[in-house]
């Protein structure tokens, strides 16, 4: 399997991706986002040498209890940050790997978006891949991954981000899976982006229940018949502390390593968390174990 981003090819089977958290806003739900471009900048400086593989740089929260902010303000926080990120990796693209030489480095940038209008400004700018957490309810943001050759992660939801989907049910989440990303990868042939350049996210906590949740973790390998990589964003999830009686999400890294270990178990070969040390750390060990491969 091949996953193709605007600068990198990736060949699977290898071991699992660590996508980095980068909040360049003030309203992150664990309270480590941030409007200084060059804080954040340090964030992804720090996460990239604790093996983070992809950073994945948010300028809105997808919190539902705050309002949207305007475009031209994502796009301003955007371009300062993109802007800092590309100059460090000109700099930083002659040095080794910091963690090991399986580690992607420089690290992927991938760009947290779901307006067109955003996409289509920020996107010139750089960015490996787009990730989507509006559901692609049309062609628009394929196109626009097709046409600068960025690739595309699409996550399963219901409805406009930014607004609740409590009262969602499904009879059969993984049904509801199996029909959502058949229709969205038709989508994306139609609009010119090939399927090396997309990478599905069943969504967590978007849009499901607990039930939901859990049993998208139990059933998680079913999503292999799609043949693309599958990103599980586990941490400090709403459903690990439903399980585990944690309110506050800082308290949920024991459950996000939980999580990690029955994705990789699961086929899922990206992880998107917050702290990347452990998981980075989890995910070597758990890929050895898995795959029976030396890991030095």
């Amino acid at each position: 399997m091949v996953l193709r981003t605007r600068s990198r090819t990736l060949t699977f089977p290898r071991r699992p991706l660590v996508m980095g958290i980068v909040n360049v806003n003030d309203d992150s739900f664990c309270g480590d986002g941030t409007l200084d471009p060059v804080l954040a900048l340090t964030q992804a400086q720090r996460m990239a040498t604790e093996g983070a593989d992809i950073i994945d740089a948010g300028a809105e929260s997808a919190r539902t209890n705050r309002a949207a902010i305007s475009i031209e303000e994502e796009i301003a926080r955007f371009t300062a940050f993109i802007t800092a990120w590309q100059e460090w990796c000109g700099a930083a693209a002659g040095q080794s790997p910091r963690f090991d030489e399986e580690q992607i480095w420089p690290p992927l940038l991938s760009l947290n978006t779901w307006r067109p209008e955003v996409v289509q400004a920020i996107l010139p700018l750089g960015g490996d891949l787009l990730n989507d957490i509006g559901a692609l309810p049309d062609d628009r943001n394929a196109c626009l991954c097709a046409r600068h050759r960025a690739a595309l992660l699409i996550m399963h939801s219901v409805g406009e981000p930014k607004q609740p989907h409590t009262d969602v049910h499904y009879p059969d989440i993984m049904v509801e899976l199996d029909r959502f990303f058949t229709e969205k990868l038709a989508l994306c042939a139609e609009a010119g982006l090939p399927p090396e350049s997309v990478i599905l996210d069943p969504g967590i906590d978007f849009a499901k229940q607990r039930q939901d949740n859990l049993a998208v973790f139990r059933n998680l390998s079913a999503l292999a018949k799609f043949q693309r990589p599958v990103l599980l964003p586990v941490s400090r999830k709403t459903v690990i502390g439903e399980v585990l009686g944690l309110r506050d999400p800082l308290d949920r890294d024991a459950g996000t390593l939980a999580c990690i270990a029955r994705g990789v178990t699961g086929g899922a070969r990206i992880f998107r968390v917050h702290h990347v040390q452990g998981a980075v750390q989890a995910v070597k060990m758990l890929w050895a174990l898995e795959s029976g491969a030396e890991v030095g």
